[in-house]
């Protein structure tokens, strides 16, 4: 039958158009964290492979999911545009949405939209837009979102239910981002609280340390020893004491909430590496491999601050000439190893807290990583890291 099989065509040409377009958008969309950048990028992907003249994104905020903001828009009617006060508060799609009557993509004529209905000379003939509903996973409601035809025209079904697959993508896309920054949020609540650990410590030490020279200064001068052996104790307290506010200082400016500041984990180890090698006069080798691997957040804030400390402990305990430093990221594991051809140590015979070991390796088990250190005397060091690479994002 000729014309089942021209049906039976145009189904199939229909679907690979579909599937097409789905991958476009997916793709587009797996290049996104941040949430605005992701949502502009749908958009604009689907006005592209749709043919959509106009659209726009209602998100309902996080902290109250009574109020809602728009969250990117393409090429808006002048009605919306030109008049701010007519995107403000809640709306036919909005209320619909909210009160669980829009389960699906739904043409909805101008006449029932509150925000369209009294500037009709500024619709540009606008006489439908198509509402998507945006769920999460688990079925809490995101948000809405709006696009219209070229010729303001209402949808076909197949149109509707495209977009609705497009919605579920866009959905994922939302979750995905607001994981994002909660991660990074997490992530920087942790590294503060990791780095007031290291401040506390290091202080109490250095102040025990202290207070038990004054006290044998003291003992000293009630004794009626010489001067210049209770000078000496007070001249070595001075020195416990600037290298104590030195330390104090190098981990108050760790605090900082973004180390990377916007750069990539090799990027910014790189000019890390560099910075060191013209401070220190040392000859410093840097070896990144895997540089287009996703690396979550946490991850790289992480290895940024232990290869930090470790090019610190070689600056002040190893007396090298030459540091290399080699970061590798492969699907399931990211890997930074820093090695230098200094005096080297026992580790077994290393304190608890020792050259920073102790915060390095609290900060690789909490993301479930490993701390591997080798060193013999005169044999220089090797410290590795090891921290699993799932691919997630945060």
């Amino acid at each position: 039958m000729p014309g089942k099989e021209i049906s039976d065509a145009q189904q199939l040409a229909q679907r690979n158009r579909e599937l097409t377009i789905l991958n476009e958008i997916a793709a587009a969309l797996n290049q996104e964290v941040d949430l605005g950048a992701a949502l502009n990028t749908a958009l604009r992907k689907v006005a592209e492979l749709l043919h959509l003249r106009t659209g726009w994104i209602w998100l309902l905020q996080e902290e109250c999911a009574d109020n809602s903001y728009l969250a990117a828009a393409q090429n808006l009617p002048p009605a919306l545009r030109d008049n701010p006060q007519s995107m403000e508060g809640a709306c036919h799609c909005l209320r619909t949405f909210r009160a669980g009557d829009l389960s699906g993509a739904a043409n909805i004529n101008v006449v029932s939209c509150s925000r369209l209905w009294e500037y009709v000379d500024g619709t540009d003939g606008l006489r439908y837009h198509t509402s998507v509903p945006l769920y999460a996973s688990h079925g809490q409601k995101l948000g809405v979102l709006n696009v219209a035809d070229t010729d303001w025209r209402e949808l076909s079904a197949d149109d509707l239910r495209l977009l609705h697959t497009i919605g579920d993508l866009l959905s994922i896309t939302i979750e995905r981002a607001r994981l994002f920054a909660r991660s990074r949020q997490l992530g920087v609540a942790e590294e503060r609280g990791r780095l007031a650990r290291e401040i506390h410590d290091t202080l109490g030490q250095n102040l025990a340390a202290i207070t038990l020279q004054m006290e044998t200064a003291d003992a000293l001068f009630e004794a009626g020893a010489e001067p210049e052996q209770v000078w000496a104790i007070v001249r070595k307290t001075l020195a416990l004491s600037r290298a104590g506010l030195q330390e104090a200082r190098r981990s108050v400016l760790d605090l900082r909430a973004v180390p990377l500041e916007g750069r990539s984990l090799f990027e910014a180890l790189g000019q890390l590496v560099e910075e060191f090698g013209r401070r220190t006069g040392l000859v410093v080798e840097y070896t990144p491999a895997g540089e287009h691997q996703p690396v979550p957040t946490r991850l790289e804030v992480a290895v940024y601050r232990v290869a930090q400390e470790a090019l610190a402990n070689v600056e002040r305990h190893a007396a090298a000439e030459r540091v290399r430093v080699e970061l590798a990221a492969a699907p399931g594991e990211l890997r930074l190893t820093v090695s230098d051809d200094g005096r080297g140590f026992r580790p077994e015979d290393i304190a608890p807290g020792h050259y920073g070991l102790a915060g390095i390796n609290e900060r690789v088990r909490l993301l479930g990583g490993r701390l591997d250190v080798h060193s013999r005397p005169g044999g220089g060091t090797r410290l590795r890291v090891t921290l699993p690479l799932n691919g997630d994002p945060g």
